[in-house]
């Protein structure tokens, strides 16, 4: 599995805002979760599939967060970008 990842500390509130290219997973987990995600596990998360943008998730409790985006297809070749809305 193919995988964008990013890790950070945000505030309950924070808004996480993701553009793309390409219709994509956008998930917001803690770190068991995340762990449960790569292991193919079932998992708990925020957020979902989206094919439209901006998409945005925001955090439900002030803490450490995995920011993870994939393709459902495999494809790894589109653009997107973060930002944090604090």
């Amino acid at each position: 599995m193919q995988f964008y990842h990013s890790r950070e500390y945000l505030n309950q509130g924070d808004v996480v805002e993701l553009t793309s290219d390409n219709s994509c997973n956008f998930l917001l987990t803690d770190d068991e979760n995340f762990a449960l995600y790569k292991e193919g596990e079932v998992f708990g998360y925020y957020g979902g599939h989206f094919s439209t943008f901006p998409a945005r998730i925001k955090a439900p409790v002030a803490g450490e967060w995995n920011i993870t985006i994939d393709s459902p297809d495999g494809k790894t070749d589109f653009t997107y970008s973060l930002r944090t809305i604090r």
